[in-house]
């Protein structure tokens, strides 16, 4: 670490400052503490029984299995006592990983003795522990995958940088700014805890960076159509002539809409809107205590259906294109079965987006979806009527926690730094509720029982089968997705009984491979005409593309929506609209 006081001498009259502001801000503190209403209790994110299990687990097995602990241990201490000799080299597994692990980039983790010999200790212990959890005797998927998780949540909060005495990039801070970095971490924390009524909760991105219909979802349109449970917005159109058969995408309601809106230069409503379609973005309702009895069916019966049949109305057009994105994908799939039951031919193609309709494989949300996860679920649902939005995103958050709690806690309360102005952290920071029947029906329903591609789903008062469904469809994955597992994606839309299908492999993760704009190069894609019936064969045989598969999906999508016709200006059958995009249901 920096000796910095041989640069300069500490300031006293401005530490003393700065110490004396911590009175202020503990008072604050305090307050915002007090805040926290003990009903929300169940909104921690970590289920208590879920660790217990999973420690249990691992106990018993060390029990039964000794000489396995036993071997595993000696391989750390040799690794421990190579990293600490003083003629220790830096080849080690322990200095490389710290090479590629982003929390030890900093020289300081590097230039001091110490603090080397700390990261690098920190990395092979952490090495020997995730190796201790995996594969142990006698647990199930199900226990092994609870296992690893919480395995890795313990290993990732005992990162020496979490603590002010052993993270030399906050010390070195501290003493150059003579206490100011602390104590503008202090207000941060303080900002925090008060903006979450007394609950934990790190500040991705910069708050005041952004406005919606500002700065961010700025795309011009009109919200044409309401009711309780979302407002339909039409865009207002950038090219002569648009496609004849217009175009409705249905986003996750677990978010809000916007992802697909974010800024010009990465807004995928604009680029459709752009390719020539006539674009309707459907912006779900974020759900106060009065939706506590809104069914899972409910998203159909008063949200896709009805979106469907206006754009219908609207357009004059018999037929609409859709997209679904996550679980806006899902409600796609089961309207699509739903309307074929029917004999009702109203869709003319389907997209869908990092889209789960076979659960069998949850990914690692699957560590929540069990008895004990549900437990709280169920019981928040009937204390508040709602799955409060900062359950929500703590589940998510602790799916990625390096990134997502740590990392970010870190900059903003031990450095002081000022959250990033970053539109998708501020997106992923700005979480709608869930009605609390339609959470449980969908998690017990689908997550549990994997009722829809099973045929055995009632909904909308029939019972669903996938195959049912015979349309062009358009499917895209993305290769590190860990909320919809591209391979569990994928099985799923083998289960349409499309003869016109194509299924794409994006690159990078959930969000990131799908907010790939059109000339991005950071991303490449993988197609492969071939069903993939066997994955792992799909993938090898598949070509890879470089840039975004946004200009593929322009091309499959004008070749599904027939001859060219005169813009459309956005308003309802009588030409009215209610307000300007992007409306005020994703404002609450």
């Amino acid at each position: 670490m920096k000796d910095t006081r041989e640069s300069s001498a500490p300031n006293s009259e401005e530490l003393q400052q700065n110490l004396s502001r911590i009175g202020e801000l503990t008072t604050r503190l305090v307050a915002a503490l007090s805040k926290n209403d003990s009903s929300k209790s169940t909104s921690s994110g970590l289920d208590q029984e879920l660790y217990t299990k999973a420690f249990t687990a691992s106990v018993t097995d060390m029990m039964n299995n000794p000489a396995r602990l036993i071997e595993q241990q000696v391989g750390y201490w040799k690794e421990a006592v190579e990293s600490w000799a003083p003629n220790a080299t830096a080849d080690g597994n322990a200095a490389t990983q710290k090479k590629t692990d982003r929390r030890f980039r900093d020289p300081l983790w590097s230039d001091n003795p110490f603090y080397t010999a700390m990261a690098d200790q920190y990395l092979q212990a952490s090495k020997a522990i995730q190796n201790n959890a995996q594969g142990l005797s006698g647990l199930d998927q199900t226990e092994q995958r609870r296992l690893d998780f919480f395995t890795q949540q313990y290993v990732s909060m005992l990162s020496p940088g979490n603590f002010l005495p052993t993270n030399p990039e906050a010390l070195n801070k501290a003493v150059e700014t003579n206490g100011q970095s602390l104590i503008q971490g202090l207000e941060n924390l303080v900002k925090d805890l008060e903006f979450n009524d007394g609950r934990y909760g790190v500040s991705l991105a910069d708050r005041d960076a952004f406005e919606i219909g500002k700065n961010i979802a700025t795309t011009p349109g009109e919200v044409v159509f309401q009711n309780r449970l979302f407002q339909l917005i039409q865009y207002t159109p950038t090219t002569e002539d648009v496609n004849e058969t217009p175009l409705v995408i249905f986003p996750p309601w677990i978010n809000k809409y916007y992802v697909l809106d974010l800024q010009e230069a990465n807004s995928f409503i604009k680029f459709a809107t752009d390719a020539g379609n006539t674009v309707f973005v459907v912006s779900w309702v974020n759900p106060d205590d009065s939706f506590e009895e809104t069914a899972f069916d409910a998203y159909m019966t008063e949200g896709s259906l009805v979106a469907i049949n206006e754009v219908r109305k609207i357009t004059s057009q018999e037929k609409v294109n859709t997209i679904g994105y996550c679980i806006g994908g899902t409600l796609m799939a089961c309207t699509l079965a739903w309307l074929a039951k029917k004999k009702l031919d109203l869709v003319n193609s389907a997209t869908f987006f990092t889209t789960l309709t076979d659960f069998q494989d949850p990914g690692e949300l699957g560590v929540f979806i069990e008895e004990e996860g549900l437990a709280s679920i169920r019981k928040m649902s009937e204390e508040r009527g709602i799955i409060d939005s900062y359950y929500i995103g703590q589940i998510f958050s602790f799916l990625r926690p390096d990134n997502l709690i740590y990392g970010p806690a870190i900059k903003s309360y031990m450095m002081g730094e000022k959250p990033p102005a970053f539109d998708l952290l501020y997106w992923n920071g700005d979480s709608p509720n869930l009605p609390g029947r339609m959470a449980t029906e969908y998690l017990e329903k689908l997550y549990v029982r994997n009722e829809l591609v099973e045929g055995v789903l009632e909904f909308g008062g029939e019972v669903l089968n996938m195959e049912d469904i015979t349309l062009p469809i358009y499917s895209v994955a993305t290769e590190t997705d860990h909320i919809a597992p591209w391979k569990a994606s994928f099985n799923g839309m083998n289960r349409i009984s499309s003869k016109s299908a194509r299924f794409v492999l994006s690159g990078s993760g959930h969000i990131a491979g799908i907010i790939n704009a059109a000339d991005s190069t950071k991303y490449g894609y993988k197609t492969n005409p071939a069903r993939p019936d066997d994955l792992d064969a799909w993938q090898a045989a598949a070509k890879q593309h470089e840039g975004s598969w946004w200009n593929d999906w322009a091309t499959w999508i004008n070749a599904k929506s027939g001859a060219s016709t005169p813009a459309r200006t956005p308003g309802d059958v009588n030409g009215k609209t209610l307000e300007s995009a992007p409306g005020s249901y994703v404002k609450a």
